[in-house]
C-alpha cells in the first residue's frame, strides 16, 4: 500500500523536527509486528466501528506493544487503510456515519483488580478523515504532540468507521475494544462507544482474538537522567 505522510500544517512540520533531536530515541509502536493485509474488499469485509480500542498482542510483536513504559511524547500516528468497494463504502456510511475518521487517544487503566477494565481518556488528538486515502497508509503529524506518562496505553478512536482491520488471523492477534462485557457485537444505529470525552471512563469488557487494528504510533520517551557519582 503507499504510504501518504500528512504534514497538517507548516507549524507541525516545525514540531516533529524539534521533538525528535539527534540524541532522541524515535519508537514506532506496533510497527514490529508480522505484515497482513487489510480485511476489505475480501469478503468479509470489516472495519472498525464507533470504538477505541488498542491491541494487546500482534504476532511477531511483542505484548502489550501500545504500553507506555517511559514517560515521553507522541508526535505522529499511522493507519493502513483497506480499499473497500464503492458498494462496501457506502454500507459503512449508511449505518456507521460519515465521513471515516480517526483520532488518537491516551488512557490510563485501573490499576486495581476491581478497577482493570476500567481506562480514563487523558489525551486525545484532533480528528482525522481518512475516507479520502483508503487503499493507502496516512501518517498524520500531532499538532501539537501529545505528552504521555509512564503506564498510559496508547488507543485508537473511530466515532464512525474506518477500514483499519485484519480479520482470519491467528490467536497471537488480539485486541481489546471500550465496550461493556454485554455489547461485544458490532454497534447498530446510534449505539455509540468510541471515547470522545476528556476524563470520561470506559470499561473495556471486550477483547477480541484473531483481528488486528491496524495503527502505528511514532513515540519519543524522554531522555534517562544519569546520576553524578563523584560528587
Amino acid at each position: 500500500m503507499k504510504r501518504l505522510l500528512l504534514l497538517v500544517s507548516a507549524c507541525a512540520v516545525t514540531v516533529l523536527a524539534l521533538a525528535a533531536p539527534a540524541s532522541a530515541r524515535i519508537v514506532e509502536l506496533g510497527a514490529t509486528a508480522s505484515a497482513v493485509t487489510a480485511s476489505c474488499p475480501t469478503d468479509p469485509c470489516e472495519a472498525a466501528v464507533r470504538v477505541t480500542g488498542y491491541q494487546g498482542r500482534a504476532a511477531g510483536g511483542p505484548k502489550n506493544p501500545y504500553y507506555i513504559r517511559r514517560d515521553g511524547t507522541l508526535v505522529a500516528f499511522t493507519v493502513t487503510l483497506a480499499a473497500p468497494t464503492a458498494e462496501q463504502v457506502q454500507f459503512f456510511n449508511d449505518n456507521f456515519g460519515t465521513p471515516a475518521q480517526v483520532r488518537l487517544s491516551v488512557l490510563r487503566r485501573g490499576t486495581t483488580r476491581k478497577t482493570r477494565l476500567q481506562h480514563r481518556l487523558v489525551q486525545q488528538s484532533d480528528l482525522y478523515r481518512v475516507d479520502r486515502y483508503l487503499g493507502s497508509s496516512p501518517t498524520f503529524v500531532l499538532d501539537p504532540p501529545l505528552r504521555v506518562r509512564e503506564g498510559n496505553w496508547i488507543a485508537i478512536t473511530v466515532p464512525t468507521w474506518a477500514p483499519i482491520f485484519a480479520n482470519n488471523l491467528t490467536r497471537s492477534d488480539w485486541w481489546r475494544s471500550s465496550r461493556p462485557k454485554n455489547n461485544c457485537e458490532t454497534p447498530r444505529s446510534l449505539r455509540q462507544w468510541s471515547m470522545q470525552e476528556l476524563r470520561d471512563i470506559s470499561v473495556f469488557g471486550c477483547t477480541y482474538s484473531g483481528a488486528r487494528l491496524l495503527y502505528t504510533v511514532t513515540y519519543i520517551p524522554d531522555n534517562r537522567e544519569t546520576v553524578d557519582t563523584d560528587g
